[in-house]
């Protein structure tokens, strides 16, 4: 198990962030997530491609308002102010991201900048906010 699967706390918004972990971290992460009641989003980014499926799919599974923009502005906006999704803190875990990574670099980046801000806004009011990634898959 990976340095974030195994010894990362969930429980402590001081290390909220994004991270890049091994796929196989996520049963661990998903548990601990549920054990300290933060909500999990399992975010599936098969066939995400560009910005308009990648917004889609993420309003589609986070459940956020009906009257998202589907914009990075709307995303930062929803992101910061989570009442589409209460609960004390949020685990957002992504699969399926290499197509996207890819495909669609500049949408990748982005996407990244955008929860890395949200983030550091729930840092600043006490509530744990993760984001994780699994690493680029390997071509061996």
């Amino acid at each position: 198990m990976s340095h974030a699967g195994g010894h990362l706390d969930l429980s402590r918004p001081l290390l909220s962030g994004i991270y890049d972990v091994d796929a196989r971290d996520y049963p661990a992460l998903a548990a601990q997530a549920r054990r300290h009641e933060l909500a999990l989003r399992r975010i599936d980014l098969a066939d995400c491609t560009g910005k308009a499926a990648l917004l889609a799919r993420i309003a589609d599974t986070l459940q956020l308002p009906e009257d998202f923009g589907f914009n990075w502005d709307a995303l930062a906006d929803c992101l910061r102010d989570p009442g589409w999704q209460p609960a004390w803190g949020h685990v957002l875990l992504f699969e399926h991201v290499d197509p996207l990574r890819r495909g669609a670099p500049h949408d990748f980046a982005i996407l990244r900048g955008v929860l890395d801000d949200a983030a550091t806004f729930a840092l600043e009011h006490d509530r744990p906010f993760f984001a994780f990634f699994p690493l680029p898959a390997t071509d061996d």
